[in-house]
């Protein structure tokens, strides 16, 4: 099967022998980290108040 690099979008062979799948290379795959990293991508998130974050702290609210 053929996809395109998420990155370059040059055509790739999606096999077990390209250990960058989905990408056509390390440098695409450094590149797509690399935006990640700097919060270029986002998860949207619907409806969140702080108050539904976990901060941490005092767990005795949670349950096992």
């Amino acid at each position: 099967m053929k996809v395109d690099c998420p990155t370059c979008s040059k055509s790739v062979e999606w096999t077990d022998s390209n250990p960058y799948r989905p990408f056509c290379s390390d440098r695409c795959q450094l590149i797509d980290l690399g935006a990640w990293a700097n919060e270029e991508y986002r998860v949207p998130a619907e409806n969140s108040t702080p108050g539904d974050l976990d901060q941490g702290g005092d767990s005795s609210s949670h349950q096992a």
